[in-house]
Parts: C-alpha cells; structure tokens; sequence
C-alpha cells in the first residue's frame, strides 16, 4: 500500500533530513514548523506505539525520549538503514507499511508524519478500520499529514504553486494521494473514532482520532 513511492524515498534517504529542515526552498512550507509537528504528535499518545513511516527515525527518536516503547515500519531500506544510524538505542523497526504490518503485543497508538498521503481514500479506509479493530477504546490514531478544507481548496493551493515555479510541488500534491478533512472525517467516524482537526502549518494538518 503506498509501495509506488518507495523508490523515490530509497532515492531521497540521503538528503531527507536536509529537505525538512529547510534547505529546499521549494518544500520549505510544507516543512515548516517541522519540530514542533513531531512534539505535537508525541504529546497525544502514550504507551506502545506503533508508528508507520518511519523515515530517518526523527520522530521516532522523539518517542523514544519521551519513554514510550515503540515498534516502527518503514518499506523503504534506504530510509531503514538511515533510522538505524541515527536512533540513540536499540528500536523494533520491520519492513512495512500502514497496512501489511504485524505486531503480538497490544497496541495503544498508532502514529506518522507525512506519510498517509501514499494511501489512496480507499486504502486510508481499510487502514482505519484495521486500526479500529486492533484498539481498545480510549486508544489513538495521531497523524500529521498535508490535507486540504476541500477540494476547492486543493486546487487553489496547486496553482500557487504553479504561479511561484514550483512545478515538482504541484506534481506532487495533483498525482499522490492528498486528500481532504471531510473524506478523513467519513472515514474515521465510520470506523468508530471520534476525530478532531488542527492545522500545524500551511499545508499540514495534526489529524487526532480517539477510538469510542
């Protein structure tokens, strides 16, 4: 699920943690704040956490310094390999996705930043819903991803970047799978989850679902 992507993210592994902290002036909104994105969701979990995409390891390090036990998946070896390097200690990592992932031990929150955009709606909703029969209640789903109001909205934010040259940002937002608070919305109250929205940046929205 989303392994469409996993080249460009073997490809990006080297300078990934350049890209968020700015250097790319291109990207340099959607990475902003990006700290601060990584403490937010870290501060709406507790326990054992799972996390998905878990890149160079940067929000996973911030897990690990709050004391939670943390079991990360990552499809792509490149991005693994660095997660590896970087982390302070020893930390469960596997190859997987939001998907095709296992764990035995009972799981109190799921947790990823700017990743579940690789997910097409219909497989963010199969998603959830193995999420929702995984969690008892009480227990969390804590995403921050790029979303949009609408669609109306999307489109905007596609043209701006256009009218500014940045032609590989509007690429990225017309051909993956962004999508938007109201299809997010369907999806986790569906699934048995109450779900609040808070914007965090530009482009970035802390998406907080609590299993009923």
């Amino acid at each position: 699920m989303g392994l469409e992507f996993v080249e460009l993210f073997d490809n990006w592994a080297e300078v990934y943690d350049e890209s968020v902290t700015g250097k790319d002036f291109e990207y340099k909104e959607v990475f902003s704040n990006y700290e601060m994105i990584l403490d937010t969701v870290c501060e709406f979990v507790s326990g054992h956490v799972v996390e998905f995409g878990v890149g160079t390891g940067n929000l996973t390090q911030k897990l690990l310094d709050k004391g939670y036990h943390v079991t990360g998946f990552e499809p792509s070896s490149s991005m693994m390999r660095k997660a590896k390097e970087k982390l302070s200690e020893e930390v469960s990592l596997f190859n997987g996705d939001f998907i095709t992932f296992y764990t035995k031990e009972p799981m109190d929150a799921f947790v990823s930043t700017y990743a579940f955009h690789h997910l097409t709606d219909a497989e963010k909703a199969e998603a959830i819903s193995k999420y929702s029969s995984l969690l008892s209640k009480g227990g969390k789903v804590v995403f921050a991803d790029t979303v949009f109001i609408d669609e109306v909205h999307k489109q905007k934010y596609i043209a701006a970047a256009k009218d500014k040259g940045f032609f590989n940002l509007a690429q990225d937002l017309e051909t993956e799978y962004y999508t938007t608070i109201p299809t997010l919305e369907k999806i986790f109250n569906t699934h048995g989850f109450f779900v609040q929205f808070k914007r965090l940046n530009t482009f970035v929205w802390l998406i907080d679902a609590t299993k009923l």
